[in-house]
């Protein structure tokens, strides 16, 4: 038995590289049984990140009653820390996840756009002490939930997006792993699903999800919850690096990871042993 399923999906309503409907049918032709469509959701402060809610919407009802038979669609979007509350509305359910910085002053750089924009924002306004960058990124991130109201937590580590291929700071370092520990303590009490994404593995970028394996033992040992997305752009990419994860995950400590799927029209979550999708 495989991961037949995905709940972090980008199609061109974001930056995603193929159409709704491309990734419903790429989705059905690798028998998924459910589908979570999540395009970002509106970053007012950013205007990369503009979509037009209602024309989504309306495209993924219409694709969910065109395949009804074939698979389960849910309307979800992908929500920053900063976004406004407003932005998910009408969604299913919502990925909570944060990708910029806020300086204080109206400046919300980007963590995961290019290293030198990391670099730069670092030397400028932290001194070039990656720490205290990695800090600020994990204080924000601690109100991830707080501010969006999520249902599952996105890339908690997306701040080590880069880290592999350009090291910057040490991932074992306690400067680094105690405030991502504090934030994730902080997050871990409101008994959310975390997700394990596969999407800087599956591209090549890094040899581990996020999260990394010593967080992700973290997460365990505090009884959390886990939910494997790949965080896919392209069709293709739909269930990439899935074995990877779940193997992650297993080593871990973790023996089962959860779906979304319907119950009485409500999205609900539900568990499958990981034992039975090797």
């Amino acid at each position: 038995m495989a991961l037949l399923a995905n709940f972090h999906t980008h199609c061109t309503f974001c930056d995603g590289k193929d159409t709704a409907e491309d990734m419903v049918r790429e989705a059905v032709r690798k028998g998924f049984l459910h589908l979570g469509m999540s395009s970002h959701a509106d970053t007012w402060f950013d205007p990369d990140y503009r979509m037009d809610m209602k024309a989504y919407l309306t495209e993924i009802r219409r694709l969910r009653e065109a395949y009804r038979d074939r698979i389960e669609i849910l309307a979800g979007v992908e929500m920053d820390c900063l976004s406004r509350p407003e932005a998910s509305d009408g969604a299913e359910y919502v990925i909570g996840s944060t990708h910029y910085l806020d300086l204080g002053d109206g400046r919300y750089p980007s963590v995961d756009d290019t290293v030198e924009i990391q670099d730069r924002v670092c030397r400028e306004e932290f001194g070039g002490d990656y720490y205290r960058y990695c800090r600020a990124y994990y204080d924000l991130e601690a109100q991830v939930v707080a501010r969006t109201k999520c249902t599952f937590i996105g890339h908690f580590d997306l701040v080590t997006r880069f880290n592999e291929e350009e090291p910057r700071f040490d991932e074992e370092d306690p400067r680094y792993l105690g405030p991502a520990k504090e934030a994730m303590r902080a997050l871990a009490e409101y008994r959310l699903p975390f997700e394990i994404n596969t999407g800087a593995l599956n591209r090549g970028r890094r040899s581990v999800p996020y999260p990394a394996p010593p967080l992700l033992r973290y997460l365990h040992e505090l009884g959390g919850e886990i939910i494997i997305n790949s965080d896919a752009h392209q069709k293709e990419k739909l269930d990439g690096a899935f074995p990877e994860a779940i193997r992650c995950a297993i080593r871990c400590g973790f023996t089962h990871t959860n779906i979304l799927a319907k119950d009485g029209g409500k999205p609900v979550f539900r568990q499958i042993a990981l034992d039975r999708l090797l």
